[in-house]
């Protein structure tokens, strides 16, 4: 039996400025994120492939 979400409540603090923590660190680098991306990819893939298969 499937089970249907009528309404989702998504709550979030942001701050207006970083910490000196963040403001020190650099950010990621495009090989990263091509990782990060690519990785996420193969991710949702294998995710829908197990969804086909059943």
């Amino acid at each position: 039996m499937p089970i249907e979400i009528k309404e989702l409540h998504i709550r979030i603090a942001v701050n207006a400025s970083p910490g000196p923590a963040a403001a020190a660190a650099p950010g990621p680098s495009v090989g990263d994120k091509d990782a990060l991306v690519s990785e996420c990819v193969e991710q949702v893939l294998q995710v829908l492939q197990g969804k086909t298969e059943r």
